[in-house]
């Protein structure tokens, strides 16, 4: 039986003590930068600015001319005169001006309402914002779409806001994704050993289970981040932005009112809890006849009841893992789309669970347990980590190349940005996850060295963390990335949670299942 000793466990809870408290800061402190920057980008741009001065606590008000600080300045077309209007605020009510723009452009008439402040410019639809003292150096933060922008910089200066708002929640949807994936993959894996009725890989069936029971948090935490989004608490989904499906709204977006049926707060929400229900349970389920297979006297009986299970597992993971993948990461971008992406997301999610579990089996080995495990056991892990990467490769090529050199612009936007703005990790991510496993793993006896494939495999892992960094960060915080100490204490966090749950986990059965059917194949496995 595995120990989980003290010393480890101490370390897993500061590794995360340390990123949750980061974590923690960086939402506390995200939202008050936020706030200042826009306040500035505000003051800065003289075309649209009501850098306007309100009443203080005392009740005295103050009187702006339109020289110095103008307020209500409208820019139309080119042969209409520009408008000019100065206001003066009383300590007896905060008006906001609303402003008529008539089709003779002749008239320009202000009235004073509860906060609001309503535009019509040629013949367009009222629409209806809240200003919440829009102007007030106050802490609070601007809710995204409740703002109808006078101007491209206004709306530039809003925008940037958003993405500045969005970088913790960014940063926590990469981390959570990238360990579902090692979670996700190893049951895949190991419900392709029961349905294929495989023999050598029993050395690793306990750490694929272990591994397994992971994954209901991840898909717990993306489902609170899914109804955060829905309820406008953050802007990770864009298509969740209000108004955005509704003709009569500002945001109205044609494109995404065609995908409403399928990209609604509803639906989206259901399907995460179906994927969750259908991954945990069987998790849970495989796990629990895993281990009354040790004591069951009908052990063959049982044995091929859970090798059907696997077998209809896998028909419900070739669906959802796809689904998932257009839900979670696709649809951060929802003007692309590419059908190769559920596989190659697949792809990133095998690899790394495979080079995750062959990490595990190293350590337990170089600790004294696991003496079953011999060098052709870790070459054939090897191999996949290998072979994964290759197929990895593949599909990223396939992708990158159709999209590029059918040069269609609402496809390959994607990339453009993605050169443009996080060239270094976009092609890092490529060396790492393709050049450098062809480097370390090519030689057949490389393979067999412990150091080694630890070596590539850290490697690799921290290659498809980057690609799930590319995936999800320009979307969602644009330019403004960067990898400091937010973004490594999330992994610490997520880190120390994931090995506390394994290693919880194999200590709760035997690291090898000795009533396994095909156990004396695994045995003798040598080649």
């Amino acid at each position: 039986m595995f120990e989980f000793t003290g010393k480890l466990k101490t370390i897993t809870f500061v590794l995360m003590l340390i990123g949750a408290v980061s974590i923690g800061a960086s939402f506390m402190g995200g939202g008050d930068d936020h706030h200042g920057d826009a306040d500035h980008t505000e003051h800065q741009d003289a075309n649209h600015d009501a850098a306007t001065t309100h009443d203080n606590e005392s009740g005295t008000g103050a009187t702006h001319s339109n020289e110095s600080n103008p307020v209500a300045t409208h820019n139309y077309e080119s042969n209409h005169e520009s408008h000019n209007a100065g206001a003066t605020h009383s300590n007896e009510s905060n008006p906001v001006a609303t402003h008529n723009n008539e089709s003779s452009h002749e008239s320009h008439a202000t009235e004073h309402g509860d906060d609001k402040l309503i535009h019509k410019q040629s013949g367009r639809v009222e629409h209806e914002h809240c200003e919440d003292d829009f102007h007030k150096s106050s802490s609070r933060a601007t809710r995204d779409n409740n703002h109808f922008y006078t101007s491209p910089e206004h709306h530039d200066a809003e925008h940037a806001h958003h993405q500045e708002m969005n970088k913790p929640w960014a940063n926590l949807m990469v981390n959570n994704f990238f360990f579902l994936a090692l979670a996700l993959g190893a049951l895949f894996f190991l419900a392709i050993q029961y349905a294929a009725q495989a023999g050598w890989s029993i050395v690793v069936t306990r750490i694929m289970e272990a591994m397994a029971q992971y994954i209901a948090i991840p898909v717990l935490i993306m489902l609170v981040l899914i109804v955060l989004g829905v309820n406008h608490s953050h802007h990770l989904w864009h298509w969740m932005a209000e108004g955005i499906m509704d003709p009569a709204s500002a945001n109205f977006d044609a494109l995404l009112k065609g995908k409403e049926g399928y990209l609604n707060g509803p639906f989206f929400i259901a399907r995460t809890v179906i994927y969750l229900v259908g991954w945990a349970g069987f998790a849970f389920l495989i796990r629990k006849m895993s281990i009354k297979l040790e004591v069951d006297p009908n052990a063959g009986a049982r044995w091929k009841k859970m090798r059907n299970y696997s077998a209809g597992f896998l028909v419900f993971f070739a669906i959802t893992s796809s689904m998932s993948a257009w839900d979670w990461i696709m649809s951060i971008d929802p003007h692309w789309f590419s059908t190769l992406f559920g596989w190659y997301i697949f792809a990133g999610i095998f690899v790394s669970a495979l080079t995750a579990m062959t990490l595990i089996l190293i350590y337990l080995k170089s600790k004294g347990y696991m003496p079953e495990v011999n060098d052709s056991h870790l070459q054939d892990l090897a191999k996949f980590m290998f072979a994964f990467s290759i197929f990895w490769t593949y599909l990223w090529f396939s992708q990158f190349m159709l999209i590029w050199y059918s040069n269609i612009p609402e496809e390959v936007t994607y990339f453009v940005t993605r050169f443009q703005d996080y060239k270094l990790p976009f092609l890092g991510m490529v060396v790492m996850n393709f050049v450098f496993p062809i480097l370390m793993l090519m030689n057949a006896d490389y393979k067999r060295i412990p150091w080694f494939v630890v070596m590539a495999g850290l490697v690799i892992l921290f290659g498809h963390y980057i690609d799930i960094f590319n995936m999800i960060m320009p979307a969602t915080v644009g330019d403004r990335w960067f990898i400091g100490i937010p973004e490594i204490s999330s992994v610490l966090l997520f880190a120390g949670l994931f090995i506390f749950v394994v290693f919880t986990a194999l200590t709760k059965a035997p690291l090898l299942v000795k009533r396994y059917p095909f156990r004396k194949e695994s045995e003798e496995f040598h080649y």
